[in-house]
C-alpha cells in the first residue's frame, strides 16, 4: 500500500514539474545581447562581399591604433581586406589606403553601413549631431 501512494505522490510532482513554462522576455532579450556583444568583441562583424546584396555575419575585424588614428583592417573570409581610418570629424571612416572612397550611410544611432569597391560592412558607431544625415558620403 505504501508503494501505491508513493508512486501516486511521485506521479504528481512529475505532473506538476513537467507543467507549462512562461518565457521570461526581457531575460530572453538581456541574453541575446549579451550574445551579440559577444559575437562583437570576437571581431566579427555582417558584410556583402563583391556587389551581393546577402549580409552574413562572416567578416572579421582588427584594431590598430597608428599616428594617423585608429585603423580599422576588415576582412574577408577569401583573404581579401579593407582598411578603414575612423574619423575625428564626424564622417565615420573614410578608406585608409587606395585610390577608391568609402561612402558611409547612417542606418540607425548606433550603426553605420561602409561601402567600398563593392562590398558593403556594417559597422557599429556612435552617431551625433549633423554627421547623422541618412546618407552621408565621406571623401
Amino acid at each position: 500500500m505504501s508503494m501505491r501512494i508513493s508512486s501516486g505522490i511521485l506521479l504528481a510532482l512529475c505532473a506538476t514539474a513537467c507543467g507549462e513554462t512562461k518565457t521570461d522576455h526581457g531575460a530572453l532579450a538581456k541574453v541575446e545581447a549579451e550574445q551579440r556583444a559577444a559575437v562583437e568583441d570576437k571581431g566579427e562583424l555582417i558584410c556583402a562581399q563583391g556587389g551581393s546584396g546577402d549580409f552574413a555575419r562572416v567578416c572579421t575585424i582588427d584594431r590598430e591604433t597608428t599616428a594617423d588614428g585608429l585603423i580599422l583592417t576588415v576582412r574577408h573570409p577569401d583573404g581579401a581586406f579593407h582598411r578603414l581610418l575612423v574619423t575625428k570629424d564626424g564622417r565615420g571612416v573614410v578608406a585608409a589606403d587606395g585610390a577608391e572612397q568609402a561612402r558611409v550611410t547612417v542606418l540607425a544611432d548606433n550603426k553605420i553601413e561602409v561601402a567600398l569597391g563593392g562590398d558593403r560592412y556594417r559597422l557599429p558607431a556612435t552617431v551625433r549631431g549633423p554627421a547623422a544625415a541618412p546618407s552621408s558620403t565621406a571623401p
